[in-house]
């Protein structure tokens, strides 16, 4: 059976950016070929989830050498993308924990369902299911064309 979106993704306006790259490089410390996320399309305070896309394009840079000859977008960057924006999500709406750097606590009930390939835009749901004063755990999908590519629950820790 096919995994269900998190979100109810037709009763979003997922053409306005909210937050770019750069905004998200004010809270977080990864840059360069690790700043995964494009860009914020929802992030409000009366929901506990967060949208976000990053285009996956023929000329990437993981392109060339993940698979030679048919690209697929790494899993792993998935991972990583859900884990930026799930933090993100977090100093936005706890703007008093500490900030200093955030790992990963766990990463649980992963599943890579379908391969990601360019050109596609993929999109990232991450819904907040715990929340402590460091600690914080969400719930995650990856998408393209509302079809549920990746899933996952990460927890990280702000340190």
């Amino acid at each position: 059976m096919p995994a269900q979106p998190l979100v109810d993704l037709a009763s979003l306006d997922l053409s306005r950016v909210r937050f770019t790259k750069t905004d998200m490089q004010r809270v977080l410390r990864q840059r360069g070929r690790f700043s995964i996320v494009d860009a914020v399309v929802h992030l409000e305070p009366d929901t506990d989830f967060v949208v976000a896309y990053t285009d996956v394009l023929p000329g990437a840079w993981w392109a060339e050498d993940h698979v030679p000859g048919r690209p697929i977008f790494p899993g792993v960057l998935m991972v990583e993308a859900c884990a930026q924006l799930g933090t993100f999500d977090f100093f936005q709406r706890h703007p008093e924990a500490p900030s200093n750097f955030v790992g990963f606590a766990s990463i649980e009930n992963t599943r890579f369902r379908a391969p990601v390939e360019p050109t596609s835009r993929l999109l990232f749901v991450a819904r907040m299911t715990r929340v402590r004063k460091n600690l914080f755990t969400y719930r995650c999908q990856g998408l393209v064309e509302r079809k549920v590519v990746f899933e996952g629950e990460l927890t990280g820790m702000a340190m």
